[in-house]
């Protein structure tokens, strides 16, 4: 379970106050845009718009603005031409950091993740760097308490590769991407509690941190991830269990 970090609990949190504020809902918008121009409006032959648009729907998304951003990526809507772009650098302690994003102007967009390394600490690597230490996958977190066999079970018979405990009680079950939708649906029909689902990269080695190393890095990461064109944030940094005290309380 390398890199089940303290990060992925932090965001969550994050992620439920900047859904106030309406950041979640431009980043979402967002990626339905480009998922429908990638591969067209029908969620149902296309995995990741039908991923994005669960994820809007359990934000309460109006069906109205989801209709609109499908429409803007496949054309029959004007918007501005989002394309996705990656970059890669190390952090303060040496730890991986992988930052995806979806920008209608590159400049200016690896001009603020640029500033936003070189403030809190970090570096912003070349293509590659770190890419290597990172596993693209597919997470279904069930709630805390779920009986591990009967999610095993059900994840299975769905295609999921493997299904471990997390350090904080949850069960976590992992898939390919391509999968996700699928077996999503099935741990649902089991009546099995689903905390979250993403896509994300997992890292395959993880760095510790602590002390004054590990909320330097927190500020980093928040930083990074509060930037409108950044969808989101990935690092091999393992945090001590202490760290998330005070984090995206304000």
């Amino acid at each position: 379970m390398a890199g089940h970090s303290k990060w992925a609990n932090i965001r969550i949190r994050k992620g439920a106050q900047d859904a106030r504020r309406g950041k979640v809902f431009t980043k979402l918008i967002r990626e339905i845009t480009v998922a429908a121009r990638i591969g067209g409006g029908d969620p149902a032959s296309n995995p990741r718009l039908r991923h994005a648009i669960d994820k809007a729907l359990a934000q309460n998304m109006p069906k109205e603005n989801i209709e609109r951003a499908i429409k803007r990526g496949t054309g029959e809507l004007e918007g501005a031409s989002y394309e996705e772009v990656r970059y890669e650098g190390y952090g303060p302690g040496g730890v991986a950091i992988l930052v995806e994003c979806q920008t209608d102007n590159r400049n200016r967009t690896v001009g603020d993740v640029r500033h936003a390394f070189s403030k809190y600490g970090g570096n912003l690597g070349t293509d590659g760097s770190v890419a290597y230490l990172f596993r693209k996958l597919g997470v279904v977190t069930l709630a805390a308490g779920t009986d591990e066999d009967r999610a095993m079970e059900a994840a299975l018979e769905a295609g999921a590769d493997d299904v471990a405990s997390a350090p904080d009680g949850t069960v976590e079950v992992l898939a390919a991407p391509e999968a996700l939708a699928g077996v999503r649906e099935r741990l649902e029909r089991a009546g099995l509690a689903i905390e979250a689902a993403e896509i994300t990269e997992r890292p395959t080695t993880a760095v510790a941190v602590e002390g004054e190393t590990a909320q330097q890095l927190l500020k980093l990461l928040e930083a990074l991830d509060d930037l409108d064109d950044v969808q989101n944030v990935h690092t091999n940094a393992e945090f001590p269990e202490n760290v998330a005290d005070g984090v995206a309380s304000a």
